[in-house]
């Protein structure tokens, strides 16, 4: 028969996958609305936990079965974690620390976005170069995988809310992070974002269908499954860019301390409706007015 795995083989990590993506988010936006002062402290258990991250990516990653494809999974979110809370609580951005002028054209307004978040993938490249050194030519490559996803599919997510998507989701910028919000634009879709989605998709596709080839082992199922569920939650994170809903709600729970403290980042809103063409619909950002 061509399929050998069992549906608890293929279910099982996608489940586990999900909670990690869901709970993992939570964590993060829960420690960065806490007030500021925390942030030496959030930063401190972060690293911890990322040196742990990358210890388990070593020892995992000489291993081949089901437990360490979970380990190694888990170990490089807790790596991706520390960069995403270096990210948010300003640690690790980059060069520019302001928003665009109204008068600032297209490729200054693309070279200052990069400039804004310069160092922060720089670090993400750096760490992605490390972890695949530390785990070359060994067995399991699920961390590897599961760190060049997220990176993968975060930077095409990035470039569609720079081109223009329906939901910014404003409310997971804190303040000290505001000035990107000029580098966003409310648009109903862009050229980008049917292939991010029609990638992600097929990616994630691939890994299923290799998944269910027989004659591999229960700890390569699970990575290949691990690996696709995170590809399609992602694609999954895309489309709630550009669907009419509420995206907050998944992760109302971890902003409350953001609620509590007030500020126009907290308030909970529907998503604004988006201009009428997907292409040629104007940015945020006014036009520049000319001078007399």
């Amino acid at each position: 028969m061509w399929i050998s795995a069992s549906a608890a083989d293929l279910l099982w990590p996608v489940a586990f996958a999900a909670f990690v993506w869901w709970f993992a988010t939570g964590i993060v936006l829960l420690l960065d609305g806490l007030p500021t002062r925390s942030f030496r402290w959030s930063l401190a258990i972060a690293t911890l936990l990322a040196g742990v991250g990358l210890a388990g990516l070593i020892k995992s990653a000489a291993v081949d079965g089901v437990m360490a494809s979970y380990v190694a999974f888990a170990s490089a979110v807790l790596v991706w974690g520390w960069h995403e809370l270096a990210f948010l609580t300003g640690l690790i951005t980059g060069p520019r620390k302001a928003g665009c002028s109204e008068d600032c054209g297209s490729w200054a307004h693309f070279r200052h976005a990069i400039e804004a978040i310069l160092y922060h993938e720089l670090a993400l490249i750096g760490t992605a170069l490390l972890i695949v050194a530390l785990t070359w030519q060994q067995p399991n490559q699920v961390g590897t995988w599961t760190f060049l996803a997220l990176w993968l599919m975060r930077t095409s997510a990035k470039l569609n809310l720079f081109l223009g998507v329906r939901n910014l989701s404003e409310e997971f910028l804190p303040e000290h992070l505001a000035y990107l919000k000029s580098f966003f634009r409310r648009r109903p879709m862009n050229w980008l974002f049917p292939l991010s989605v029609t990638g992600g998709t097929v990616l994630a596709g691939l890994l299923v269908v290799r998944a269910l080839h027989p004659g591999l082992s229960d700890g390569e199922v699970a990575g290949l499954m691990l690996v696709a569920a995170f590809l399609a939650l992602a694609v999954v994170e895309h489309w709630m860019m550009v669907l009419p809903i509420d995206t907050t709600r998944l992760w109302r729970w971890a902003m409350r301390a953001r609620m509590r403290r007030g500020g126009p980042e907290t308030r909970w809103r529907r998503p604004r409706p988006a201009p009428p063409t997907a292409l040629a619909s104007p940015p945020l950002r006014e036009p520049a007015r000319e001078q007399p």
